[in-house]
């Protein structure tokens, strides 16, 4: 897979917010992932309130998602986060569970965004990813 992620120097710096301007691929398979929430195998919402614990559930499901398509975070090249009642401090919370997700690999295209609710009303956080792999 050829996935180059883009930083112009001349522009303002972004990976430490947990993204990166632009992802360019030339991959020949396109995994498109759901929003992935937190919820477990068996519908429990992993971590109630608590915004931290429902960041990780929520990678932890789009490592596996990925994995299933022989994928990895290494091969994300956009990501769409969507948060409840977004305000500045939750990315406390956001930015090192992206972090973690990405682990050593620069991070892909991603756009936040506050939204009234989700799905259920007990997801704070739903984050889609689209990959690109060689077939």
């Amino acid at each position: 897979m050829s996935r180059e992620v883009l930083n112009p120097e001349d522009m303002y710096g972004t990976v430490a917010f947990g993204f990166s301007h632009a992802t360019t691929s030339t991959s020949v398979k396109t995994i498109h992932c759901a929003g992935q929430v937190a919820w477990d195998k068996d519908y429990n919402v992993v971590g109630g309130d608590d915004l931290a614990s429902q960041c990780r559930q929520v990678f932890d499901n789009l490592k596996q998602v990925l994995a299933a398509a022989g994928a990895t975070p290494a091969d994300v090249v956009r990501m769409r986060t969507y948060v409840v009642n977004y305000s500045p401090d939750k990315l406390d919370h956001i930015g090192p569970a992206i972090a973690a997700f990405y682990g050593d690999s620069l991070p892909a295209a991603n756009t936040l965004l506050g939204v009234a609710t989700l799905a259920m009303p007990e997801f704070l956080i739903e984050v889609e990813v689209t990959a690109q792999i060689d077939a």
